[in-house]
């Protein structure tokens, strides 16, 4: 193709938005990474904090600090992380939220109870590194499922204004390559 023409011209455009599509998926991962740390921590907190007061067996007390950090997160993906997606379905969103998340929970959960009966794996320490590896395991399902399927993207629209100055720019550029072909 010749420099100048409208084939040329759109391999930025598209480079761009790509780079935008990145840009926008690095921000989403830094924010659900801010939950999800603030997420772990909750977990991690109530975990320790339940296996403290009560007596518990290990899953069990990992079943309930998963269910508060599950709260925790589904306040901050909401309000924070996915504050700018569809709103419009808040009952399906929450139905579908709870059942990836429940889902999540058994991954995480079934590590810890590999862990614990089928390894014998029961000490603190060990308990929390199998929780902290479960959490990170199912993470990675949640983060794929809620974006997915839970806080759904809105259809995007592209600006009327937007749309013309670029037409008129690779038109621009399209008469100045005839111009310098011509002169």
């Amino acid at each position: 193709m010749e420099r100048g023409s409208s084939g040329l011209q759109e391999a930025p455009a598209a480079r761009g938005s790509v780079r935008q599509r990145l840009d926008r998926l690095a921000r989403e991962v830094a924010k659900f990474g801010a939950v999800g740390g603030a997420g772990l921590l909750v977990n991690l907190l109530a975990f320790n904090l339940v296996r403290q007061v009560t007596d518990l067996q290990v899953v069990r007390a990992s079943v309930i600090a998963t269910v508060v950090a599950i709260i925790f997160n589904y306040i901050g993906f909401r309000y924070f992380t996915y504050r700018d997606r569809d709103k419009s379905r808040r009952t399906k969103e929450m139905t579908l939220f709870l059942l990836f998340s429940a889902a999540g929970l058994v991954i995480e959960n079934g590590v810890l109870y590999t862990a614990t009966y089928g390894f014998g794996w029961d000490s603190p320490l060990q308990s929390n590194i199998f929780k902290f590896l479960g959490i990170g395991i199912a993470t990675l399902f949640r983060f794929w499922s809620y974006r997915t399927w839970v806080f759904r993207a809105l259809p995007v629209r592209e600006d009327p204004v937007a749309g013309g100055e670029s037409f008129l720019k690779t038109r621009r550029g399209a008469d100045k390559a005839a111009r310098q072909r011509v002169g």
